[in-house]
């Protein structure tokens, strides 16, 4: 018995989702958009990072330098700093320094903040790339699994339990997931160093800190993704089948939930570089938040400057490239242009 053109086996019906879903090519007008976005939005971040300096009360150099500071003293920094010139003349200058990687100096080590960047920056990036993935590794299996056991309204008491532990797993902090850490894994127990970055082990703590709420996220949304995908019409004619578990979850049903959880972690990875300013105080990681707190302390404003200017540009990026991965995946995002102009 062969089986009729309109119906898909459980082998096709999947990739057949999936690819009516998924563009064929990613248009040059969505990524043109998507460029001009990001450069707009690059545009604004450095005018804001310039006016900061220009809208702290009072004067800066005055607060840096201390209020008996001579004034002889006050000018000659003003004057070496270039803020005497007009606000356009040091606008134009602080892009041209931008444009060349100059980012200043430290007021209090004279070291160049490019430097500061440069040794802190890896850290920062291995740290939120690592609680992504672990996010992701826990997150995936459990909301596919509490989708499948809570079908159709199935084991009210476990979709129950799932909800309310994701949910309150999300509105905790991450610092305050990172002090029980500290308190109990490593001054407790001392399974962990408490502090600093000084091996592999040093990671744990951190990465574990970053990743629960964001986990607890993934996995309510994958969940969601999962219980509209057993759904389909290609699911019900895999479970008539009676394929193997294994094949039917992971071969068919993963790859077409993956989309909507995969563009999450991509905006929650921005979210940590930022986020782990706070993670990084309580381990003393020696990445960017540590610098950026002590430079805010310090009132160190050129490093101030340039950390908002560097945490503001990886999440655009993140961002655009969270975009572009989405209009691979999702034709509405990139197709929807030459639809029109085809209609």
């Amino acid at each position: 018995m062969t089986t009729p053109p309109d119906v898909l086996t459980p082998q096709e019906a999947p990739a057949t989702a999936a690819a009516s879903r998924r563009p064929r090519r990613l248009t040059p007008g969505f990524f043109a958009r998507q460029l001009l976005r990001l450069a707009g939005s690059m545009a604004v971040l450095v005018v804001a990072s310039f006016a900061m300096i220009h809208l702290i009360p009072g004067d800066p150099l005055r607060r840096m330098l201390g209020p008996t500071a001579p004034k002889e003293l006050v000018a000659q920094r003003r004057s070496e700093l270039g803020f005497d010139d007009p606000l356009l003349t040091q606008f134009m200058h602080y892009v041209r320094d931008l444009v060349s990687g100059d980012l200043g100096t430290s007021f209090f080590s004279s070291q160049p903040v490019s430097d500061i960047i440069g040794e802190g920056l890896p850290n920062t990036l291995a740290l939120a790339f690592l609680a992504t993935l672990t996010a992701l590794a826990v997150a995936v299996p459990l909301g596919l699994w509490a989708a499948v056991r809570t079908q159709n309204g199935r084991r009210r008491g476990t979709e129950t339990a799932f909800t309310t532990l994701t949910g309150a797993a999300v509105a905790i902090p991450e610092y305050l997931y990172g002090l029980a850490l500290l308190l109990v894994l490593s001054l407790g127990l001392g399974l962990f160093p408490p502090a600093g970055l000084i091996g592999p082990a040093s990671f744990v703590l951190p990465v574990t800190a970053l990743a629960i709420a964001p986990a607890a996220m993934i996995a309510r949304l994958a969940r969601v993704e999962t219980l509209r995908e057993l759904d389909t019409d290609y699911m019900r004619l895999a479970h008539a089948k009676r394929l193997p578990p294994w094949r039917l979850y992971a071969v068919h049903l993963l790859p077409n939930t993956l989309t909507a959880t995969l563009t999450m972690g991509g905006l929650l990875l921005s979210g940590l570089i930022t986020g782990s300013v706070l993670v990084e105080n309580v381990f003393a990681w020696p990445g960017l938040g540590l610098r950026t707190v002590e430079a805010i302390t310090q009132k160190d404003y050129p490093v101030a400057q340039a950390m908002i200017l560097v945490y503001g540009a990886l999440v655009l990026v993140v961002n655009f490239l969270v975009d572009i991965l989405l209009g691979f995946l999702d034709p509405r995002s990139s197709l929807s242009a030459s639809t029109r102009r085809e209609g």
